[in-house]
């Protein structure tokens, strides 16, 4: 199916979308009033309020219960002084600092929801989820204070001061909420943290919650701050005042994790056996790493840097650069950290230094003094210099043949290996590039190292087929004696029993990234396991990459279990058995889900989560009316299975018709008659345990 190249940043999107996956833009057919993309899924069109047919919204629910992380802007000492102003004086000082505000927000993901007089929020997850919304939520209130002292440098006469807060938690999300009719976007305590920290925050300050400051501690520096005893609250809420972002450079690859590499050996000696081809041949190899988040691909990355570095006989050209998910949208950013790290240009730099640093750049790579003239002028805009206009779609344009044919003479000094990380996110002229390059290059020894998601491979199906210099390496789980051997590592005081629990091996699923995270929380808590902040994170964002009609199967395959069936989707969701089935191939495809080779339900297909962590997430999203009814028809679905012997399947009837109770109770809905057939489902439950002498289960039940 075709992709969705979205309006706002141009990002492409899987067909189906409801929203762009890099900025949250509304996508879709065009509005028939106004034009305005609108997402499939939508009855009415966001931006005029035209209704745009159809009945989406009853297959897909608009409500979804999300983290997400919430921004609240304010000026200081503003009432005062406009009690003072003619109102349209008000509205000449609001102006500017409501549309730069905005768009900082905007720019990096945020939905901005309400303007409240001088008060502005912004949420960041929602109606899409990003693993990294925290981060991008104090990004976007920093940018906001260097904006507003910018707004200022302008115009002296406005000064204008803010005070910003930021929290992190669960809300009931949305998703179609029309902002511009004032329709809530989500509700939920976050939202009242982030005012009450923006209440309690420093003048010209960002103050946020522990629960933004440990999803971001990597990446923001931060100081301690005085807790913020908050309204309504019977705790201070403990606060962090955030400094600035940590600086990133393109040749960054310090690897953070603590754990040993395990089960990638294979993996490793297929990149030193790539490069050594690259150099016997010289002629570029492309390599692209592609596996789920936290798999093992930036490890790999680093494992192969350690070992170049380790071998006293291989000397070469290291050059790095990752496509961002948030930021100015601006494109070939990847190749951009690579051109400024190797010409030595920093941030701080001003225009004159850094054009100095990059024409000597091109000179020690290239000796003909017009022909370095030439590549010079077409670097400049990667090192953010005025020059030539970026390319468009042609991927023969002399642009690319002159960024070619500066890594073409960095290649001929020594070998040059360049690492493309997260192309999954990269513009499409980044990705027109990189293949340019390894079909162009010629007789010079390049290693070109991609790591992408599977979504990668949805954008472009084609990405490195056909070509014989190219190899695409799939990384698959671990295998559960890997994953014992990495938990073993990281809970080296704590045994080989630890490592061995199912709870966690369960968890983490042969993720090392998960495993990591799971075995820190067991050695902090040494209790039940909560899902961790970073890897809910990383789940939610993928859910949220999927076409609507897909994103709600998986929340009605994580009603019926970890294992389900193509009818009980079927019977649950309404779909027909066809509908239900594509579908599914095209989550195994992503992986997903996973198709059962047997099933113990005659004459049905059975599949399984890869991941319980995607079941979960998927679980969680889902308010509790509508969990409530999804459990009620999973449990008649079962009982049809076998209506002559009921007890058999007992249990999960149980299970589901006291889970739709306990919903609806606790939503404070009418029970109807799910007490009586709760009731009769726990005594059949019961009466089954009780025959197999299991008489603590005979009795729980």
């Amino acid at each position: 199916m075709p992709e969705t190249n979205c309006a706002a940043c141009g990002f492409a999107n899987p067909a189906g979308a409801l929203y762009c996956g890099n900025c949250g833009q509304g996508l879709g057919r065009p509005c028939p009033s106004c034009g305005t993309p609108a997402g499939e899924g939508l009855m009415f069109c966001t931006a005029c309020g035209a209704p745009l047919g159809g009945d989406e919204l009853a297959e897909h629910p608009a409500e979804e219960r999300k983290i997400v992380s919430v921004v609240f802007v304010d000026l200081v000492g503003f009432t005062g002084r406009a009690e003072k102003l003619d109102p349209e004086d008000v509205r000449a000082l609001l102006n500017p600092y409501h549309a730069r505000a905005k768009a900082e927000l905007e720019r990096f993901g945020g939905t901005v929801e309400k303007f409240i007089g001088d008060a502005v929020m912004a949420v960041f997850g929602a109606p899409v989820s990003h693993e990294d919304d925290p981060e991008r939520a104090v990004r976007a209130a920093l940018a906001v204070r260097e904006a507003i002292a910018e707004l200022n440098a302008a115009d002296p006469s406005l000064d204008l001061a803010v005070r910003v807060g930021a929290a992190t938690g669960e809300a009931l999300v949305n998703v179609n909420a029309r902002a511009e009719r004032g329709e809530a976007l989500a509700a939920g305590d976050v939202l009242n943290t982030a005012s009450r920290l923006q209440s309690g925050a420093p003048v010209n300050a960002v103050l946020v919650d522990e629960t933004t400051r440990r999803a971001t501690g990597d990446a923001i520096e931060f100081e301690a701050a005085e807790p913020v005893a908050a309204k309504g609250k019977t705790q201070p809420v403990p606060a962090w005042l955030a400094v600035a972002p940590r600086a990133r450079l393109g040749v960054d690859i310090a690897f953070r994790g603590r754990a040993p590499l395990v089960g990638r050996d294979e993996e490793l000696e297929t990149l030193l056996a790539v490069l050594a081809r690259a150099q016997r041949e010289r002629a570029p190899q492309l390599v692209t790493l592609v596996g789920v988040p936290g798999i093992g691909k930036s490890r790999l990355i680093w494992e192969l840097y350690s070992a170049l570095d380790a071998s006293p006989d291989t000397y070469v050209t290291w050059r790095q650069g990752r496509s961002l998910s948030y930021g100015d949208g601006v494109p070939f950013w990847a190749l951009g950290e690579m051109t400024k790290a190797h010409a030595g240009i920093l941030e701080t730099d001003g225009a004159e230094q850094a054009l100095e640093k990059l024409a000597a750049a091109v000179a020690s790579a290239i000796g003909d003094e017009g022909e370095a003239s030439w590549v010079e002028t077409h670097l400049r805009p990667l090192a953010g210099l005025a020059g030539s206009a970026e390319p468009g779609g042609d991927r023969g344009g002399e642009a690319f043949a002159a960024w070619r044919r500066f890594f073409e003479a960095l290649a001929e000094q020594r070998p040059l290996v360049l690492v493309f990380e997260d192309l999954h996110w990269a513009d499409d002229g980044l990705l027109e590039f990189v293949d340019h390059l390894a079909d162009w290059a010629t007789d010079v020894p390049i290693l070109i190292v991609c790591t992408a998601r599977p979504e990668l491979l949805d954008r472009r199906p084609g990405w490195g087929g056909g070509k014989r210099n190219a190899t695409t390496l799939s990384l698959s789980p671990l295998t559960e004696e890997e994953t014992e051997t990495l938990l073993e590592s990281l809970l080296a005081n704590d045994g080989p029993a630890a490592a061995r629990s199912p709870d966690l091996l369960a968890r983490a699923g042969g993720n090392p990234l998960y495993a990591e995270e799971y075995a820190r929380m067991a050695a902090q808590a040494g209790e039940e396991l909560p899902l961790p902040d970073s890897v809910q994170g990383i789940v939610a964002a993928r859910l949220d990459t999927l076409p609507p009609e897909e994103k709600a199967l998986v929340q009605v395959a994580s009603i019926v279990g970890k294992v389900f069936w193509v009818g009980a989707l079927a019977a649950v969701s309404g779909l027909d058995q066809p509908d239900v089935q594509a579908r599914l191939h095209a989550l195994e495809r992503k992986e997903f889900v996973r198709r059962e080779r047997r099933s113990s339900v005659a004459g049905e297909t059975a599949y399984v989560f890869r991941h319980v962590l995607v079941r979960d997430v998927a679980y969680g999203q889902i308010p509790r009316g509508r969990r409530a009814d999804l459990h009620r028809l999973a449990a008649g679905w079962i009982e049809s299975l076998a209506a002559d012997r009921p007890e058999d399947l007992a249990d999960m009837v149980a299970h589901h018709y006291s889970s739709a109770l306990a919903l609806v109770r606790s939503a404070g809905g009418d029970p109807g008659d799910l007490e009586r057939r709760a009731r009769l489902a726990l005594r059949e439950a019961g009466d089954r345990a009780a025959g197999l002498n299991a008489l603590d289960a005979a009795a729980r039940f």
